[in-house]
């Protein structure tokens, strides 16, 4: 992402924020932005298969020691997607004030599963061991995203270090411990990926992603959130419409339950009617309340000042 395509975001960002606020003068929000946040543009995390995995961080200029940061993972079905095109969803993240890490992965066209959840967590490794560099406070890092993201948020938070998810990361991350992350929020992410190989659930996407491997199941069932429940997780926020016809609504469902028996602290909104996302503006107020309370309960700044 260049300098000046983030400006271009951000003004966007300024404008709808400037609105809201009844501000006359959207230009005079655009030059107040740029002189409030600052971004590194496409830094390069991970390098594999000759393909460079990077992420923009945005950070507010006037932040003084470590500070809250969401990794924000993009949507797509694992096939699709950018994180320029997230910008959108990390812009509530910038405007409580957090750091946000804006992260890609490989692409199934790429390199298919599990690579975009090596990458993902690599990325999670990447982020602590640079934390002194970005301001970033290392125990305060909560993972989200949004459908395929909102899948891989949940992996990075609860893959455990025997899983063997992380060998791929560079040398000077890769021998360091998986970090534990603060909390997860997961947008309608999947939470089964075998349920979405065959059968009435089957999903074209997750067919690509896994591709003909003769093993597809079983890596299907490697990386698969429900795999991993156990006691001890970070607490997590999941949020989905119950008429979702891209992310069965019963995975959502089925992690609620799971984490309930394990006793990990959770969390479920769900949108009544609500299909993949597109959710209306009442209802978005409705999830980011559901969100600042959450963030609030479990010791995380719903905003930053």
């Amino acid at each position: 992402m260049r300098i000046q395509d983030f400006h271009f975001f951000l003004f966007a960002f300024v404008l709808a924020v400037g609105s809201a606020l009844g501000q006359e003068s959207a230009g005079s929000w655009a030059v107040t932005a740029q002189s409030r946040y600052q971004v590194s543009p496409n830094v390069t995390y991970l390098v594999e298969n000759n393909y460079e995995d990077k992420v923009d961080i945005y950070q507010r200029r006037n932040a003084a020691g470590p500070q809250p940061t969401v990794l924000y993972i993009h949507g797509g079905g694992w096939t699709g997607g950018t994180k320029e095109g997230a910008f959108m969803a990390v812009m509530p993240w910038l405007e409580m004030g957090w750091t946000v890490v804006n992260v890609e992965y490989r692409l199934a066209r790429i390199s298919p599963a599990p690579a975009a959840v090596e990458d993902c967590l690599c990325a999670l490794k990447w982020v602590v061991s640079h934390a002194s560099q970005y301001h970033i406070d290392p125990s305060r890092i909560v993972t989200s995203g949004d459908s395929a993201g909102g899948h891989l948020a949940l992996m990075t938070g609860v893959t455990p270090a025997e899983a063997g998810l992380d060998r791929e990361c560079a040398s000077s991350e890769g021998n360091a411990p998986l970090p534990k992350v603060a909390a997860i929020v997961n947008w309608y992410g999947i939470t089964d990926v075998v349920d979405l190989l065959d059968g009435p659930n089957r999903k074209t996407y997750a067919v690509t992603w896994l591709g003909s491997m003769p093993n597809r199941e079983e890596i299907g069932r490697r990386v698969s959130p429900l795999t991993y429940v156990r006691p001890g997780l970070p607490p997590i926020l999941s949020i989905q419409g119950d008429a979702d016809p891209t992310v069965p609504y019963a995975h959502s469902l089925r992690l609620r339950e799971a984490l309930n028996k394990a006793g990990v602290a959770n969390e479920l909104v769900t949108i009544p009617g609500g299909k993949h996302g597109n959710f209306t503006a009442e209802e978005r107020t409705r999830i980011y309340a559901a969100v600042h309370a959450f963030l609030e309960k479990h010791g995380l700044p719903a905003e930053v000042k």
